[in-house]
């Protein structure tokens, strides 16, 4: 069984100038190659600029995402035995008589890329969104920046030392661990399925071979194994052997198992009959340590009850104290070479790798957003549009309030920028004392009493809920259009976050009413991936400016948890919900300025449990115009 091409993955190797053009890969050549994309084609919001690699099952270009200004890593389902391009971005089954292997395998890739795309860890690979059209599916994913493991080992002059070893399992441990909670399994980890990126992160690449599993049902899975890596589980469907977090452990072993020994572990089906392997505890005594190696050849256990059953379990075989651990009866008298450290080692995994990630993924925000400013004396080219008051003109089942909705999290745009442009800026998490500062100058109270003194204005209350935001969520919001016609344009926006949570939507029209917009009676699924992106509205329900001229003002928050705006005073307004202007500037006024704005709800906790409040916000704003 042949390992798939290595590069039919989401990573750069070479530099971006020197990537072929489709039909000129050189490292697989033939059919496959005629079925790239050409240079420039569009595919929904992705245009094709680059070609990434071509593998046996999937073709994965470099891509720019025109809505978001971002590049991506764009993999097209295209079996090359299978199937070919016909015309266009069209593709087809070669014959009636494999249309069904082509189903399954469409099938498979669609499960692969909704599996992913629940999840959220540094050292897995995000899948933005995933669709089927053309005849085929697609997948969105970050670009990488690195080498696979397999190469970076390759290049070393002798082992690595059992510090940068670690430094590259344990956060590959931990996102093991994220799947396994999950019930799901990587069943493909391999020296060149591990990404190095430039900033030493590990990454897991290449689940092809990864599979939902229901956790009282045996598996049958047909999958193309690695000798050495795979262990015996994965040869053959035998209702009684299951294959759980033991086997990825198993994998993940060999992987160390070829950096200490520089060849992968005998085959799995091999050692069943006689096993001649030689573990590392004796192959590499005195090298490591005696609990790192008794942990690894435990992992390597041919027998799956016989190895660590979980990632903690592991873990903590490799933690143990060396007193405990047996040591070798044999030692090697053979010198030995000295275990290299590399010269970009692998940071160790306890670090926060989440704010790390953001570095490597190539990412341009853009859009137009506006600088929301408190102060009421300003340039004419700066000053917020004055919100004058009017009647409410939205029809309830059909418009939103009428108003635009645009966020942007953690990024400002000036408004003298021209449009689609996006002037970033990183904000410092602020204290309560700054925020009062903020807010009411530096000589304001801090008391409900002089809070109720200033006027109520609804879009003080954006400010703050956005004021009082966690930094690192990274929330983003971009408008399709930062100007809309009245009753002509309807208002569509992307809700971006680091961190998955749920999505809350509040708006201040034009009219000054004050409205919980998104979820709705309409469209109450509110989730976001971390990572991940929203498009709103979705299908069902739709927001159209009517009037009066003047801009709509939005914060966009994503909280860790469910949220309850109803202590707030909300009032359901089919579709939307509204908050009445008497009582929210009742509430407002008694409201300690120190605490949590109250119009940013409260978080829903299950009985008699403790969960965080956190939330990510952004502010953002879109103009009614004639």
């Amino acid at each position: 069984m042949s390992e798939p091409e290595e590069n039919e993955k989401t990573w750069l190797q070479r530099p971006l100038a020197a990537r072929p053009t489709p039909g000129a890969d050189a490292t697989t050549g033939g059919e496959a190659d005629n079925n790239a994309l050409e240079m420039g084609t569009k595919i929904d919001e992705f245009e094709v600029i680059g070609l990434v690699g071509v593998g046996g099952f999937g073709i994965v270009y470099l891509a720019h995402d025109n809505s978001l200004g971002r590049l991506v890593a764009l993999k097209e389902y295209m079996p090359s035995s299978l199937a070919a391009r016909i015309e266009g971005l069209t593709v087809a089954v070669k014959s009636a008589r494999l249309a069904e292997t082509f189903a399954i395998g469409l099938r498979s890739f669609v499960n692969e890329a909704r599996m992913l795309a629940q999840f959220d860890h540094p050292s897995l690979v995000k899948v933005y969104r995933f669709w089927e059209g053309n005849g085929t599916a697609y997948m969105v994913m970050p670009f990488y920046e690195g080498v696979t493991l397999k190469q970076c080992l390759q290049k070393l002059p002798g082992p690595p030392t059992e510090a940068w070893l670690r430094g590259v399992m344990d956060p590959l441990l931990e996102a093991l661990e994220v799947l396994h909670h999950a019930n799901c399994f990587h069943r493909d980890i391999a020296p060149d399925n591990i990404l190095l990126l430039n900033d030493g992160r590990p990454v897991l690449l290449d689940f092809g071979a990864a599979r939902r599993v229901i956790s009282d049902r045996t598996q049958a899975l047909t999958v193309i194994l690695k000798p050495g890596y795979a262990p015996l589980e994965q040869y053959a469907e035998v209702p009684h052997v299951k294959q759980g977090a033991w086997t990825d452990l198993y994998a993940l072993a060999a992987v160390v198992y070829n950096a200490v020994t520089g060849r992968p572990p005998t085959p799995s089906v091999g050692r069943s009959i006689n096993d001649t392997m030689v573990p590392l505890a004796k192959v590499a005594a005195g090298r490591y340590s005696a609990s790192f190696l008794a942990a690894i050849d435990r992992a390597l256990a041919v027998r799956p009850e016989d190895r660590p059953q979980s990632v903690a379990e592991f873990r903590a075989l490799l933690q143990a104290d060396e007193s405990t651990v047996a040591k070798p009866a044999i030692r090697e008298t053979k010198e030995k070479p000295a275990p290299h450290e590399p010269a970009s080692p692998v940071t160790a995994s306890r670090k926060p790798l989440l704010a790390g990630g953001v570095g490597v993924l190539l990412l341009v925000v853009a859009g137009a957003l506006y600088l929301l400013q408190p102060k009421p004396a300003v340039t004419p080219s700066t000053a917020l549009p004055v919100i004058e008051p009017a009647k409410p003109s939205v029809t309830p089942s059909t418009a939103v309030p009428p108003v635009t909705t645009s966020s942007a999290g953690g990024t400002t745009a000036v408004p003298t920028e021209p449009a689609g442009q996006v002037v970033t800026t990183d904000r410092q998490e602020i204290n309560e004392k700054q925020l009062v500062d903020l807010l009411l100058g530096k000589n304001g109270a801090t008391d409900s009493a002089k809070r109720a003194a200033k006027a109520f204005d609804p879009v003080d209350m954006l400010r703050e809920i956005y004021e009082q935001r966690a930094v690192d969520f990274r929330v983003t919001v971009v408008p399709e259009k930062a100007k809309v016609s009245i009753g002509k344009d309807k208002l569509r926006f992307r809700v971006t976050s680091l961190k998955p949570g749920y999505v809350y939507v509040l708006m201040v029209g034009t009219d000054k009413q004050f409205n919980l917009v998104f979820p709705n009676a309409i469209d109450a699924d509110n989730g976001i991936a971390g990572d991940g992106e929203l498009s709103l509205p979705r299908p069902g329900w739709a927001m159209t400016a009517s009037g009066p001229v003047g801009t709509n003002y939005f914060v966009a928050l994503v909280s860790e948890n469910r949220r309850d705006f109803s202590a707030a005073g909300l009032k359901k307004v089919d579709p939307f919900a509204e908050f009445p202007r008497k009582l929210a500037e009742k509430i407002a006024a008694e409201s300690p300025l120190g605490g949590a704005n109250p119009f940013a709800g409260k978080v829903i906790c299950p009985s008699g449990r403790h969960c965080s409040a956190l939330y990510g916000a952004a502010l953002f704003a879109i103009e009614e115009v004639e």
